[in-house]
């Protein structure tokens, strides 16, 4: 028995020669700063602002945190062992935001040389 519904229609078609070409934008037209490409430079500048920050004794705690976490997971399921794996939880966190912190600290300060290398000072 033949198909009573109709089939959706894809939005993009083949031309002749294969190439499948789109449709371009149908939303609401792009406003002025976004066709001179100043809303993609202002997501870089974010970026370049949270790597002139310094580093923090709790951003590191956080990422020892999240290591820590997956870590104790890892333990538990290699050696099916919960006690052993959540006693070295404390220890496992703490040498993961000793290193994170540190770690980030001399990036930052690497950072700091390479700009002043450049002659360009951080916005403070």
């Amino acid at each position: 028995m033949a198909q009573t519904r109709r089939r959706r229609q894809t939005k993009h078609r083949g031309n002749a020669a294969g190439v499948v070409e789109s449709r371009g934008r149908t939303g609401r037209a792009p406003t002025a700063a976004e066709k001179r490409g100043e809303v993609r430079a202002a997501g870089k500048g974010k970026r370049a602002d949270r790597y002139d920050r310094p580093p923090t004794w709790r951003g590191s705690f956080w990422r020892g945190l999240a290591m820590a976490v997956a870590m104790v997971a890892l333990a538990v399921l290699l050696t099916h062992k919960p006690g052993i794996a959540f006693g070295l939880f404390p220890f496992v966190l703490a040498i993961y935001t000793v290193v994170s912190f540190y770690t980030d600290q001399w990036m930052y300060r690497r950072r700091l040389r390479s700009k002043a290398r450049e002659g360009k000072a951080l916005p403070r």
